[in-house]
């Protein structure tokens, strides 16, 4: 199989959305939202974050489009937009599973 090389801008957008997903708290978000969609107050305890915190990563996961937002009465709830970010995480997780394997350790920075 043959594949193009990349146009700049979309390597850049692609980086752009991978610092998305680069920060563990937005990515325990995601993956509460895995089960249903939820409000706020339920993302709360469900993840831990306070809500100043948590609006902040709702708000970039959602400007990404990653999360979408339904209202319900004074309610907002969030879901997935795309489960296809499992699919990376999924990927991920069985590159790091190798990588231990042959190393012996999670590399830190």
């Amino acid at each position: 199989m043959t594949h193009k090389r990349l146009e700049p801008e979309t390597l850049k957008a692609v980086a752009d959305r991978f610092k998305v997903l680069a920060e563990p708290a937005r990515l325990t978000v995601l993956n509460a939202l895995r089960a249903r969609p939820l409000s706020v107050s339920d993302l709360i305890d469900e993840t831990g974050l306070n809500q100043a915190n948590l609006s902040k990563h709702l708000q970039l996961l959602y400007a990404y489009g990653f999360v979408s937002r339904q209202r319900h009465g004074s309610y907002v709830h969030y879901s997935l937009a795309d489960r296809s970010v499992f699919e990376l995480c999924d990927i991920m997780c069985g590159q790091l599973k190798r990588h231990v394997a042959v190393r012996g350790h999670v590399s830190m920075r």
